[in-house]
């Protein structure tokens, strides 16, 4: 390597070290949260399902205040093909919303679309069958579209912006390039991307393992 080339080599060095690679935001490690199929419900709908004045219980504490449940419920499809025990998520909501794999909407015979959590409008109806009731939503069964949560300095030292979209590569022996990752952005937040078990088992990802955003979509 000549003088030229080896300060080159080092200028690059540097600059990647600086979270600088050329002008372009720098790669950044984000280890994986695999999210299984869930339930976020309204106080009313808790009702419904497990009986008047129900509260739900807390089993473990997830990110942004977020909490799973003890309480697990039914879900049926259009065709009356059901998958049971599914974790319902806390706290309350102003909506109920199912969130799906997309084989799971083959197995259950709806037509989920792919969608960031809380965007129900026009999505596919679903019916839920808990021990006191059940419920039918004309809608709010979507497949989860993939997602990376940032704290606010988590985003301000990468250089990214709540709704920004990047392209992360993941796994190694069936790797793959995943493009239209939506970053979201919240001081209660957690550095994680999270996929759902369809796209876990795609490229052989394990709940933390880490994963690589390559760039900006």
């Amino acid at each position: 390597m000549n003088t030229y080339q080896n300060i080159e080599e080092i200028t690059r060095m540097v600059l990647e070290a600086m979270g600088d690679s050329g002008g372009q935001k720098a790669r950044r490690k984000v280890p994986v949260g695999i999210s299984a199929r869930h339930i976020h419900l309204t106080q009313e709908d808790v009702e419904k399902l497990f009986g008047k004045g129900y509260q739900l219980t807390k089993k473990s504490e997830l990110m942004g205040g977020q909490f799973a449940c003890n309480e697990q419920c039914t879900i049926v499809g259009l065709k009356l093909r059901a998958i049971e025990n599914v974790r319902i998520l806390g706290p309350v909501r102003s909506k109920s919303q199912v969130e799906i794999s997309a084989t799971d909407a083959r197995t259950l015979g709806v037509k989920a679309p792919v969608r960031q959590s809380g965007d129900t409008a026009g999505s596919a109806p679903i019916a839920l069958v808990g021990p006191k009731g059940a419920i039918y939503l004309q809608e709010g069964c979507i497949v989860a579209a993939r997602h990376i949560h940032m704290s606010t300095e988590d985003a301000r030292e990468a250089g990214y912006q709540d709704g920004d979209f990047v392209s992360v590569r993941m796994g190694d022996e069936r790797a793959v390039v995943l493009e239209k990752v939506k970053i979201r952005v919240d001081e209660s937040f957690t550095l994680e991307m999270h996929i759902d078990t369809d796209e876990a088992n795609a490229c052989q990802i394990g709940q933390g393992d880490m994963v690589t955003i390559v760039d900006c979509s």
